[in-house]
Parts: structure tokens; C-alpha cells; sequence
């Protein structure tokens, strides 16, 4: 499973645009339309490009509120970490959960509709939670950069 340059180009266009037909990714990358789907085919089949998604624009939907909020569990609470991660995973409002080493054991991408809405989130979905300790949260302001496009 190793990648060569024509690879890396088909991955880096398809990370920008997935929207790109296969056409054009072979004449950007200078094949013909066969082979460069069965590359195609094969960086999916080996796992390389795991989802094709549409990215929304979050604040004209409505969601104006991200938050990163780094959750902490009770010592007895270390016994439910699988229960929690599942239970994280139902929460529309977490993108992104992550354990962490260190003094926290998660830390959450939260969106929400205003201040109102992730206080809602906190109140009725994390603090409710008998085995959580506590809860920082970190408001972001501007969005300076985001990308999901790997370093290729």
C-alpha cells in the first residue's frame, strides 16, 4: 500500500474537490479516464479516501457557536468510558471527540445555535452524566483557518 506521485496528485485533487469527475482528475494528472479510476478505485478499496462529503456552511444554517470543551471524569467514572464514548457519538452537537492524555480525558468540538444552545448541550446532555466531573469550555471567536485537506 504504497502511493506514488500520481496517487498523491488524485488524492490532493479529490481532498479539495470531490466533486471532480473522473475525467478531469485524469487530465489534471495526465491519464487516461480507465486507469485513472481504477487509482481511484483502489485508494478507496485500501482505505485512503474513507468518505465523500459536502461541507455546509455552518453559519448560514444557523450554527454560530463553536466551542472546544475538555471533559474530565470521575475516578469511578473511568469505568464507564466506553458508555460515554458511545454516548458521545449519538450527540449530533459533537463533531469531533478526542481522549486525551494529560489532566482531561475528552475533548469535544461542540456546535451549536448561540450561547443558549450550548448551554443547553452542557446542562441537559454532559452534566447530567453522574461520572463527569467537570467541564472547560473554550469559546471560539474568528476562524482564522480550516481546512480538512491533509498535508499531502
Amino acid at each position: 500500500m504504497s502511493l506514488n506521485q500520481v496517487d498523491r496528485q488524485i488524492l490532493a485533487l479529490l481532498q479539495k474537490d470531490a466533486s471532480l469527475s473522473t475525467a478531469e482528475i485524469a487530465d489534471k494528472v495526465g491519464l487516461s479516464q480507465s486507469p485513472c479510476w481504477r487509482r481511484i478505485a483502489r485508494l478507496e478499496q485500501e482505505g485512503y479516501i474513507t468518505n465523500k462529503v459536502a461541507i455546509l456552511d455552518a453559519k448560514l444554517l444557523g450554527f454560530d457557536m463553536l466551542v472546544y470543551a475538555h471533559v474530565r471524569l470521575s475516578s469511578h467514572g473511568r469505568d464507564q468510558l466506553a458508555q460515554f464514548e458511545k454516548l458521545i457519538m449519538s450527540y449530533d452537537e459533537v463533531t469531533e471527540c478526542y481522549s486525551m492524555a494529560g489532566t482531561m480525558d475528552f475533548m469535544l468540538r461542540i456546535i451549536s445555535k448561540g450561547i443558549e444552545g450550548y448551554e443547553l448541550f452542557v446542562r441537559d446532555k454532559l452534566l447530567c452524566l453522574e461520572y463527569v466531573q467537570e467541564v472547560h469550555s473554550n469559546v471560539t471567536m474568528t476562524c482564522v483557518k480550516r481546512s480538512t485537506a491533509l498535508p499531502l
